[in-house]
């Protein structure tokens, strides 16, 4: 079943800068092969629900497996039938903002 996640992994212990760790996490999602996206706070992931979440345990593990104390922090979005969330979700936003806030009556099967 198409799963979108927000995916926070973040290193405690460590010190105040956790780019680098972050990074480490972010390496392993994005060479997944699976769509995904980076912000600021999260990292979205869209796939079929064991291959999101094998790339999630993954992400947190490459930090756990070197003594890591790791939090994360996951939201999922999981809506049978609907496909390339991690895009659609936000042009659906956007036309509606363009539109003057009148949602359209589309739908995705």
């Amino acid at each position: 079943m198409n799963t979108l996640v927000a995916v926070a992994i973040a290193p405690c212990g460590t010190g105040e800068e956790m780019a680098p760790e972050v990074a480490k996490a972010v390496k392993i999602i994005r060479d997944s092969g699976l769509p995904n996206r980076t912000t600021s706070m999260f990292t979205e992931i869209e796939g079929e629900w064991d291959d999101v979440m094998k790339v999630v345990k993954n992400a947190a593990f490459v930090l756990a497996e070197k003594g890591i104390r790791t939090e994360v922090v996951l939201k999922a979005d999981i809506r049978p039938g609907y496909t390339d969330m991690l895009h659609t979700k936000v042009e659906k936003v956007n036309r509606i903002l363009k539109s003057g806030g009148k949602p359209s009556a589309e739908k995705q099967p």
